[in-house]
């Protein structure tokens, strides 16, 4: 078993001054494969006070060489990136191919995303040809906590670190309890990429100690924070004392409208894309929205996609899914499935326990309910498992009207042949992303949502302004 019992805090690998430990746990196995450290107060503190010497003279860096130690990340990153692969297989259990080629491989695209944007990024720029001496100028907030999950390990701290860095922030990352192994990796990328002492900073601890000790924290100017809707709401409570800035990336529930018109890929691509990661993505589409005319045709086609995905071990390859992180998110699942069966929804595949001839590990059953109710359990609340849920709809106003029919507001989903009909139900639909015909964000785009998604915008320029306050300027002379 790993002995990962230290935290990165002024440069340097240290012991925790007060912590208890905690095992970490192979959901593929169900077996010990780590033991951290869960930092307190002592150690909250310690990683603060690194961040906060180091923050005058980091954000007073040119830009120039803060982009030349970004880069130097990437570079060692993409070398690391298969020690990053295995510790995210092992801790939360993405199939290692899968763990290679996109969870590893999410964060250097997020890192070289950031740079392209870095480069062309104005820090002192006009308002505006009317007012020739009026700019607006872009500052480092200061000291920013960071808090990341555990679904998508590294795409969220890189997400979080990288525009911090650029901006000319410190910061202090408390990566999840649940999956911090490939996050102490990251702390080795760098620490070898030669990030200056108290820039960046690592706590392992829980939301109660360390991530709530960092949201009142006096010395902390912003938390940027993924994760439920439930703890980005106490964190907002908890930052309110202080006058934090807070950022937040929380909960989805995304539709996906299935036009009678929609390509003949669209049902297949819908149900992989729910299945994908095990279900375990903010930003999948939970519920399938069908046009009443094709809604059996695509009922069949999706239980068969059901059936016809693999489920296994993390440590092997292939294109299967692996289990779900752990034993409480495998029990909400079949509750919440159970519940699906109770309230009068069609299972069509898939359904309570452990797939066939499995008898450890968090892996569900790919399940699929037709002739679901928008008010039934599983139309409403976050899953977070390989769970569909299907309804059908008569019109076009009725599906947008199920779509926005939900507290959260992340992504959704349109397939249809007619451009017009997309970009109207696009500009209808009360949500931070839209994805239409299976065509994904391109580079650099921002990743958030509205309502109780949360309101932040992760990526790209505006992933870059996340991290900086603007400041107006007058009587700027534009000849010095």
């Amino acid at each position: 078993m790993l002995d990962q019992r230290k935290f990165y805090i002024d440069g340097a690998w240290v012991d925790p001054v007060q912590a208890r430990d905690l095992e970490v746990i192979d959901p593929s196995t169900e077996d010990a494969v780590a033991v951290i450290s869960i930092g307190d107060q002592a150690d909250t503190d310690a990683a603060v006070a690194a961040a906060k010497r180091a923050f005058p003279a980091w954000a007073a860096t040119p830009p120039a060489e803060r982009l030349a130690v970004v880069e130097r990340i990437l570079a060692i990153y993409e070398r690391r990136m298969p020690d990053i692969a295995r510790a995210i297989s092992m801790e939360m259990g993405a199939p290692e191919d899968m763990s290679l080629a996109d969870q590893a491989e999410a964060g250097a695209w997020h890192t070289r995303n950031f740079i392209t944007a870095f480069k062309e990024f104005q820090f002192v720029r006009p308002l505006g040809a009317h007012a020739p001496t009026s700019m607006v100028a872009w500052e480092p907030v200061g000291v920013v906590g960071l808090i990341t999950p555990w679904n998508w390990p590294m795409n969220q701290v890189t997400l979080k670190v990288i525009p911090a860095l650029l901006a000319g922030d410190t910061c202090v990352l408390k990566p999840s309890e649940i999956a911090p192994l490939s996050s102490m990796v990251f702390a080795e990328v760098l620490d070898e990429a030669g990030v200056p002492a108290g820039v960046f900073n690592l706590v392992n601890g829980d939301g109660a100690g360390v991530g709530s000790q960092l949201s009142v924290h006096p010395d902390v100017e912003m938390i940027s924070f993924t994760g439920s809707t439930r703890a980005g709401i106490a964190i907002s409570k908890a930052a309110a004392d202080s006058l934090k800035k807070v950022v937040l990336e929380l909960g989805g529930k995304g539709a996906n409208i299935v036009f009678a018109d929609a390509d003949d890929k669209a049902v297949v691509r819908g149900a992989r894309h729910c299945f994908y990661n095990s279900g375990q993505s903010c930003n999948a589409p939970t519920r399938m929205l069908v046009e009443r005319s094709v809604y059996d045709r695509a009922v069949e086609v999706a239980a068969k996609v059901a059936e016809e995905t693999a489920v296994a071990t993390a440590h092997q390859p292939g294109k299967h899914i692996g289990p779900v992180v752990s034993r409480q998110q495998w029990d909400k699942i079949q509750g919440l499935i159970q519940a699906g069966i109770d309230e009068g929804a069609r299972l069509v595949a898939g359904g309570p326990g452990l797939p066939e001839g499995v008898n450890r590990g968090y892996f569900v059953r790919p399940t699929v309910f037709a002739d679901v109710s928008n008010d039934m359990t599983v139309a409403q609340q976050e899953i977070f498992g390989p769970v569909l849920s299907i309804i059908p709809f008569d019109s076009e106003e009725e599906a947008v009207a199920i779509a926005n029919d939900t507290p959260y507001g992340l992504t959704n989903y349109v397939q249809s042949q007619d451009g017009a009909r997309r970009n109207r139900v696009a500009r209808q639909l009360r949500a931070g992303m839209v994805e239409m015909n299976g065509e994904s964000r391109g580079a650099g785009s921002a990743f958030g949502g509205v309502k109780k998604s949360g309101r932040a915008r992760e990526g790209g320029v505006m992933g870059l302004e996340e991290f900086m306050d603007s400041k107006a300027i007058s009587g700027w002379d534009r000849d010095a």
